[in-house]
């Protein structure tokens, strides 16, 4: 078997046009739009191949200041580097926009500190969980743990009374006797 490469374009001229042509192959295209589907494609190889991006850059996302960190939280709302609005809690809005809380703090240079849940609706969903009496059954399982080893001490001090008899059938042992 023989190795044959097909050529491939040398210049950003040649790859330009196979794909235009491809392109143009496929899809109708009016006449007057060809010469701009040219140059943006052309446009689009040179920026690739020199090492930048033919779309255009995305403005570079500054770190937040102590004092717009500081303004960005209140009892009420915590206020989005993402978009500059008010949310009572950031996750949810993060998560639509494909980030991490994690990523988030990151991303502005925030403390692993920073909250995603404003103070009034964390004291709100606290309040609701305690009159729901949520948590209440570890207080009352300990308390009846740290009771229960007291009253085998004074148990033990009493002398013990005659044991009851045992429910159930009686061994063969004893009815033979």
């Amino acid at each position: 078997m023989t190795d044959q490469t097909p050529e491939l374009p040398t210049s950003h001229i040649e790859l330009t046009a196979d794909i235009v042509a491809a392109y143009v192959s496929n899809n109708s295209v009016p006449v007057g739009s060809l010469a701009d589907l040219l140059s943006s494609v052309h446009a689009a190889i040179s920026g690739l191949t020199s090492g930048g991006s033919s779309a255009p850059e995305v403005d570079k996302i500054e770190k937040a200041t102590p004092a717009q960190i500081k303004k960005s939280i209140t009892p009420d709302h915590l206020i989005s580097f993402e978009d500059g609005k008010p949310y009572k809690t950031l996750r949810r809005h993060l998560t639509l926009r494909g980030l991490s809380p994690e990523a988030y703090r990151a991303k502005h240079g925030l403390h692993a500190d920073y909250p995603m849940t404003s103070a009034s609706y964390s004291a709100q969903r606290s309040e609701l969980a305690r009159s729901l009496g949520l948590g209440q059954q570890r207080k009352g399982a300990a308390n009846a743990k740290i009771a229960a080893p007291e009253k085998a001490v004074v148990e033990e001090a009493a002398p013990a009374p005659e044991k009851p008899k045992k429910a159930g059938r009686p061994r063969k042992a004893a009815v033979a006797a």
